[in-house]
């Protein structure tokens, strides 16, 4: 049965129209994989992010973060800083699992390389984090080198959101969160390009959420029990086809903050926000030996493009994010609940 998302809920946000499944795989070449773990002790898992068909360490793709709250553990980010370029698939996980799951990439890459005949000395595999501590046994550990292999064999174009992956134990605005994705099309010079968004949300407080400017949260009746703080961790990711360079990207990944806002988040000290941009334009093929290559650049004065269409994939995925999760009870009979058994819009669907 197909999931019902933001739309499904005749919420429609902003102005640039979405792409065909309206998720971060409509940028041509990736593909997005989970593993869950959902027993007695354990409400985790993991996911994945392909970046493209080739092999990411021969065809280096240009990629920038931006921190804007620095509270979270993640891996791989100051080189990405650094260099500007992308190496690995990306992985979502928990908190204490990121270093079993960088491990496990690092295995994945190196398989993949000799399959290549490709000799890997070093490689930066990104792991980005929120905690399910709150509703997952998270001392246990439970995402290592199988489970990260499962969600790579899992990886499509298409693929399901809310309490899936990496986010199974997640809780955004005091209910249940965790993955949600959308896209938009952007029309440049005749050419149609897309910009899509993959959300880890474990973020926010009830009380704060705002949908398409309603306080939402506020109607809630769990509302009246809700804590205030704003905790948890956001982990953005946005892809796009549209020749980006490195700068530019790190000034497109900013704008996620504008979706977080938007849903009214206001970055709470305990919340980590972390957003990672990256376009599958103008590769690096490192085994090319020529000192100078010829790029694709966008005009500087048209950014207000990928700047409007990164505010809207965060604010819809996070949405979607929350319409499909479900309702989640963990390990020490903590119930999350899910928006829709808490709250029923006027024109849903049936």
């Amino acid at each position: 049965m197909p999931q019902l998302r933001a739309r499904d809920y005749n919420f429609t946000v902003g102005q640039l129209p979405p792409g065909p499944r309206n998720k971060i795989t409509d940028v041509p070449g990736l593909a997005v994989g989970h593993h869950t773990v959902d027993n007695a002790e354990n409400k985790t898992g993991v996911t994945v992010l392909l970046p493209g068909a080739e092999n990411p360490f021969t065809h280096k793709l240009p990629a920038a973060a931006f921190v804007l709250n620095g509270f979270g553990k993640s891996l791989g980010l100051v080189q990405v800083e650094e260099l500007g370029t992308l190496e690995t698939p990306i992985a979502l996980t928990n908190t204490l699992n990121v270093g079993l799951v960088h491990d496990a990439l690092v295995e994945y890459m190196i398989g993949r390389c000799e399959l290549e005949g490709v000799e890997l000395r070093s490689v930066n595999p990104l792991v980005l984090e929120c905690n399910d501590g709150g509703i997952n046994q998270i001392q246990k550990r439970a995402i290592g080198r199988e489970e990260v292999l499962a969600a790579f064999a899992a990886a499509s174009p298409d693929f399901d959101e809310g309490d899936v992956g990496a986010g199974k134990g997640m809780v955004c605005h005091g209910l249940k969160g965790g993955i949600g994705s959308a896209s938009r099309r952007l029309e440049v010079d005749g050419v149609s390009y897309t910009l899509g968004a993959l959300v880890l949300a474990n973020h926010g407080s009830m009380t704060d959420l705002t949908i398409c400017g309603e306080p939402i949260g506020l109607q809630l009746e769990a509302a009246k029990a809700a804590k205030e703080s704003d905790v948890g961790s956001c982990i953005v990711i946005l892809a796009t086809d549209l020749p980006l360079d490195s700068r530019q990207l790190s000034r497109v990944a900013k704008r996620a903050s504008v979706g977080l806002a938007r849903l009214g988040s206001y970055i709470g000290h305990g919340s980590g926000e972390v957003f990672l941009a990256f376009s599958t334009a103008n590769p690096f093929p490192v085994r090319e030996e020529a000192a100078l290559r010829t790029v694709t650049a966008f005009h500087e004065e048209k950014m207000d493009l990928p700047f409007r269409a990164a505010a809207e994939c965060v604010e819809e995925a996070i949405l979607n994010c929350l319409f499909t999760a479900r309702t989640v009870t963990g390990w020490d009979g903590k119930t999350v609940w899910a928006l829709r058994d808490l709250w029923h819009p006027q024109g849903e669907k049936p």
